[in-house]
């Protein structure tokens, strides 16, 4: 009899084996590994193309400003630096992304991270100008906010850095 049931009670449940749904889900979890590490790969040639693109257009800023005289502006200058400093904060992007990818220890990511805060707030710094903003008490705001900020960051630094190398004494 072909429609009769199985003599095996077991072979009614139509719960799968746990074995054959972690299988399935080991799947999933290596294929959205891969997508992601995928994503990550990505997102570092970006960078890396981005840093590249930065580098040939401040050196042609640098050498259109030079017949001019324009490279004698103290603003030129200060826009030569400002570039420079995004050129820093990509790289260091990059190198945050790489450590993703490598799977690098966390502290290093962590540390990473707070050196591109520092340099973009550097950055912010070294080109704030007062008459940007309406008026005294904005610019004064935005000063107040740069330095509190600063002052954050620095201090994870300093605890990163002694409580990084009180756990490497250990």
């Amino acid at each position: 009899m072909a429609d009769s049931p199985p003599d095996d009670p077991s072979a009614l449940d139509s719960t799968p084996d746990p074995a054959t749904a972690r299988t399935r889900g080991d799947r999933v979890s290596d294929a959205t590994n891969r997508f992601i590490h995928g994503v990550e790969l990505a997102a570092a040639a970006l960078f890396a193309l981005l840093f590249g693109i930065g580098v040939i257009d401040l050196a042609i800023q640098i050498a259109e400003s030079v017949p001019t005289g324009a490279i004698t502006d103290p603003n030129t200058v200060i826009g030569f630096i400002e570039t420079g400093l995004l050129l820093l904060i990509i790289v260091e992007v990059y190198e945050t992304v790489v450590a993703y990818i490598e799977q690098s220890d966390t502290r290093r990511i962590v540390r990473l991270v707070i050196y591109t805060g520092v340099i973009a707030m550097v950055r912010k710094v070294i080109i704030f100008r007062t008459t940007e903003y309406p008026t005294t008490q904005d610019a004064l705001f935005a000063a107040v906010s740069y330095t509190i900020i600063i002052g954050g960051l620095v201090a994870l630094l300093f605890v990163e850095r002694s409580v990084g190398s009180s756990l490497l004494a250990e």
